[in-house]
This record gives structure tokens, sequence and C-alpha cells, in this order.
């Protein structure tokens, strides 16, 4: 199937309007109002999105593409529905190039089981930068464990910004892969993706995209990036956990051998040989999480039909206000300034352990990520064991920034 994104209606965009769909945001913590700042380790859920998870599981669900009863045709036509709607929201040519996994972190393990493993002898290279999560190194270090592969890393600015003069140096006759993040979960820093693209394709060299972040805060066209591979997440995108999905170009979907195996990915299977499906059921083996595809396609509506340009530029208001009142506290330290960054504030205080912190500002109803977020290359980039991270999304407001700031102080009072 080839088709091009349809149009959709875009609804006009207020927080307070938003703000509403999640219901979550409106329960007291401790009493308090709830400011909700750990968005970039999972957003909250709009009802239009647990409303169809539960609405399709009460009367359309059943197991998909093997039973030829009502209900498993019904719910077979919903879960192939949801990847044509993953194939629109990436405006992805095909939806054969879109596979359903459990999350962004089992999208990239299949790029590099699937794809990467089988081109690595040792010494050959896979380029990546040292604001990675760890979902986008971890799968690399087993080619290096296993295959003898070589892990060149890129470095970032003091502002958090990616050379990518450096990356392109970086690049050489013995790179099969470079590896990069669209979107820090650290630094909030968002990469020229598409220039990337085009220095790595210069030299003959694909390019996977972690878009776990990116996909939130940006808008993504693969076709016009040009990317190899990109993996997004449903639960960052105000969807359910358990369900993502990987983008990959045609020819190497064809290309790429099985991930894992069992049910629906093959084509016959006899005591002595077996053949398999073509893709995407080639790489989705077993019975996928179709209540989730459901709840994912929700939330990719959703969002879809709000103002992304608002979205954008509310979401950069919110950290340009929280960026400019913490500058009174001078014993806050704010990492990753780079130009055109997403709405994430990471920060050390001077004094306080970030775990404490965090419970402090817990106890005033603000929610925070403490700890090193599955980035500990970066940490020690950065001469720094953990972080405090807030980081805002499209149903947050100034009121929120104000919660964290006047919780700081009284954090300062008490561990300063």
């Amino acid at each position: 199937m080839n088709a091009e994104p349809k149009s959709r209606p875009v609804s006009a965009f207020s927080p307070e309007n938003v703000r509403d769909d999640f219901e979550i945001l409106s329960r007291p913590i401790y009493g308090k109002p709830y400011a909700y700042l750990d968005n970039a380790a999972s957003a909250q859920k709009p009802r239009q999105v647990l409303g169809a998870m539960r609405e399709f599981a009460s009367t359309e669900y059943a197991n998909v593409h093997r039973g030829v009863h009502y209900l498993s045709g019904r719910a077979t036509d919903r879960y192939e529905e949801a990847r044509e709607t993953v194939r629109q929201f990436l405006s992805a040519g095909s939806v054969d190039e879109i596979v359903f996994t459990k999350g962004g972190t089992e999208a990239i393990n299949l790029v590099a089981a699937s794809f990467a493993a089988p081109l690595i002898a040792p010494g050959d290279e896979i380029v990546l930068s040292v604001m990675e999560h760890h979902s986008n190194i971890v799968p690399w270090h087993f080619l290096r464990e296993r295959q003898g592969a070589v892990l060149r890393w890129v470095d970032v600015g003091d502002d958090g910004s990616l050379d990518v003069e450096a990356l392109d140096a970086a690049i050489g006759p013995k790179t099969k892969l470079v590896a990069i993040s669209h979107m820090s979960n650290v630094l909030g820093t968002v990469t020229p993706l598409k220039e990337i693209v085009a220095r790595a394709h210069a030299k003959g060299v694909p390019v996977l995209a972690d878009g776990c972040q990116g996909a939130v805060h940006t808008r993504v066209d693969v076709r016009d990036l040009d990317i190899d591979f990109y993996a997004i997440t449903g639960h960052k995108l105000y969807g359910p956990t358990g369900i993502g999905a990987l983008y990959a170009k045609r020819a190497h979907l064809k290309a790429m051998r099985p991930y894992q195996g069992g049910g629906e990915m093959i084509g016959e299977v006899t005591r002595d040989r077996i053949t398999y499906a073509d893709p995407p059921a080639r790489f989705e083996a077993g019975t996928p999480p179709i209540i989730e595809s459901i709840g994912l396609a929700a939330a990719l509506k959703y969002f879809s039909s709000l103002d992304h340009d608002a979205v954008h530029a509310h979401e950069a208001d919110l950290y340009a206000y929280a960026r400019e009142q913490v500058r009174a506290f001078n014993w806050l330290r704010v990492i990753g300034d780079a130009p055109g960054k997403g709405a994430i504030l990471s920060f050390e205080a001077d004094g306080m352990h970030a775990h404490d912190l965090a419970t402090i500002l817990d106890r005033e109803g603000v929610a925070v990520r403490a700890g090193h977020h599955c980035a500990q290359v970066l940490m020690e980039r950065f001469g720094a064991v953990s972080t405090t991270r807030a980081s805002f999304a499209l149903y947050n407001t100034r009121t929120d920034v104000e919660m964290l700031v006047a919780a700081l102080a009284k954090a300062r009072k008490i561990l300063g």
C-alpha cells in the first residue's frame, strides 16, 4: 500500500482545554494541586485513549490474523487500521514499512539484531553520541561484546548541542550505522536529523534515529528526512505502554532476518525447512499488543488533531518561563541550553541529592524525575552523578512552572 498522508481536521489549542481531557491531572496530591512534570519518562493518557481501549476490549476484542469468525476479522481490521494511523503520523510511504513493537527499546534492539548484527565484523564501527538513552547504547554494546564492533562516540558542547562536523568526521570506511537521538531525553537537544542523514548517506552509511522524544515535540516526515530507521514509543505520545513502532525503509526490511520466532512471522514450517512471512509480519512474532495498538492509534489521532505549531509554541514558552525563573537560583546548575531545544529542564542543586530534592518537590505536588535518566554516558560528560529533570507537555501551564519554582525554593530552605 502506498498513499499520501490524509489531511486531518486541526483543533484550536489551549492547554486549559486539553487539560480537561486528562482526568488524572485533576487529582490532588497530598492535598495540593498536581503539577505533573515527568512527561519525558511517560506522558499521561487522555480520556479519548482510555475510552477507545475500553470500548475495543468490551465490544470488538479477539486475536488477530488467525480467526475466520466475526470478532477476529473486526479486530484484525482495527489492528491494521492502527498501523495505517502510525504510517500517516510518520508520513511513511507504506504500511509495510511500519513494524509494531512493544516500545522504542524493542524497535532499536530489532534493528541491532536483524539489520546490524549480520553486517558486523571485528573492527566495524557504530557511530553514536554521548547523549543517547541506554536504549540506544546497550544494543550496540551487545555487538561490541559479541562481535567485536567498535563504538565511535561523538561529544556534545557545553550547552548540549551536537557538533555535526564532529559526527561527520566520525563516519569512516568501517562505519556500518549511525545511531542518533532525534531529541535528548535529558538535555532536550534536538539534532539536525536531516543533515545528519544526508552526510551519512553521502558516505554510504544508514542512519537509525531514536525518536521516542523527537516524535512528541517535533514534526516527523520520514520520507523527507530520508531516514533508514525511526523508532517511537506509545507511552510518551499520550498512548499506552507496551506498544511502539519501528519505521524502516522497505528495502531494509525485506533484507533483514527475523528478530524473534513464533506464530504469525512464518510462511511455512516443516520438520526440515522454514520460510518467513513478508515484512512487517516477519518481525511481529506471536500475539501482538492488540488493545494497546488501538490505544496508540487513538493517541496519535488525538495528538494529530491539535495545532502542532501552537503546541510547540506553548511548550517552548513553558521552558523559557521556567528557565528564566530558575536563573535567580545561583545554587542550581542547568544542564543543556542548546538553541532550539525541547521543553526539558535538567539541573543539579548544590548540596542536594537529586532524589532528596525530588522527594521534597513531590510533597509539594510537583512530580519530576531524579537520577541518571538512563543516560550515564551523558552524566559522565557533564561530571554529574544524577540530575533532577522537569519535562513539560501540552497540558502543562505556567502555574505548574510556578509550583516547581516555589517547591525548589522550599527545598533549598530545608536542604540547603
